[in-house]
């Protein structure tokens, strides 16, 4: 046990140093090329922070531990909004553009339910795993076309804002630390989740409840890292971009291409429990963010009490 705590501590400083780096690198990409920082959250950082999910899911699809997979994926949709938003939110209050709440948000919001929609009939075929990679090509193709209608206007922002150090810096260095912060994210994150997973089976917990909590929560860190850094930077539309990008690419991403591989089963409690939990925390993302085009530690505090509520739920039964 002393070892895996030794493990777990080790993952959480890889952890930390890979998301400094993946937001720093990213955020620079995004000043000298007039990207949106929205468009840089939802792909870049949204994907490299969600290669422990889809790294997970891979392999517990292969050993045919389908509760442990979707429990990943629908617990960490939860820990995104309920755990990282509200913890990103009691940091420093987060400012959100109206037309992320116009645009982007009504997008996850629809993959969300499209997801519920294909795991319905207890079966995510590999039909339904073409659909969401579809729907992935689709949402690419939209942010391609979207940053270009937005290029000019996002350049002359940036320019402002440019340090003059850092715009000598060469894109080949920048590149590589959001690379390096990409890796040490899927390292750090791996080695939390694995001695997490040997502690919670140690005490007999049931697997879909290790995929909703412990691994989770696990391989939701790299978000919850990044979009730490990103508040404490005042990076808020990386903060927002990463959780709403994050919460489409496990779907459309993980989900579609390791379905696609090999089908997943969802048991029945995951549909008549789970399932709403993570809808019901998204749609209740719209009326928090809209009221005043930001997140308040008030409602950070709000997000975080429902989090650990859902968490006893869970828990409660094994104690």
């Amino acid at each position: 046990m002393l070892w895996q705590l030794l493990i777990f501590t080790a993952g959480v400083g890889v952890l930390y140093l890979g998301a400094e780096w993946l937001v720093r690198g990213a955020a620079s990409l995004a000043l000298r090329y007039g990207i949106r920082r929205l468009v840089v959250g939802i792909t870049v950082v949204a994907l490299g922070t969600s290669l422990p999910e889809f790294v997970i899911n891979f392999f517990a699809a292969l050993e045919g531990q389908d509760n442990l997979a979707l429990g990943n994926i629908v617990g960490s949709n939860i820990c995104n909004i309920a755990l990282i938003l509200g913890m990103s939110a009691l940091v420093l209050p987060l400012a959100v553009r109206p037309s992320t709440l116009r645009k982007e948000y009504p997008i996850m919001m629809l993959v969300m339910v499209l997801f519920y929609l294909v795991a319905l009939d207890g079966l995510i075929s590999k039909f339904d795993g073409l659909i969401l990679v579809g729907g992935l090509v689709a949402f690419m193709a939209y942010l391609i076309i979207d940053s270009k209608r937005h290029a000019k206007k996002s350049r002359e922002e940036n320019k402002a804002e440019l340090d003059p150090e850092e715009a000598a810096s060469p894109t080949w260095k920048k590149v590589v630390v959001l690379l390096v912060g990409m890796v040490m994210l899927a390292v750090g994150a791996r080695l939390m989740v694995q001695a997490a997973v040997v502690i919670a089976e140690s005490m007999g917990i049931d697997s879909v409840v290790v995929g909703l909590t412990v691994v989770a929560i696990g391989t939701s860190l790299p978000e919850l890292a990044a979009s730490v850094v990103s508040a404490l930077k005042q990076e808020a539309d990386l903060s927002m971009g990463n959780i709403l990008g994050s919460n489409l690419l496990n779907v459309l991403f993980v989900v579609g291409l390791v379905s696609i591989i090999r089908p997943l089963h969802v048991d029945a409690e995951s549909l008549s429990v789970h399932f709403p939990v993570m809808l019901a925390f998204s749609l209740i993302l719209l009326p928090i963010a809209w009221t005043s085009y930001r997140i308040t530690r008030v409602e950070g505090g709000m997000l975080l009490t429902g989090f650990v509520s859902y968490l006893v739920y869970l828990v409660y039964p094994y104690f």
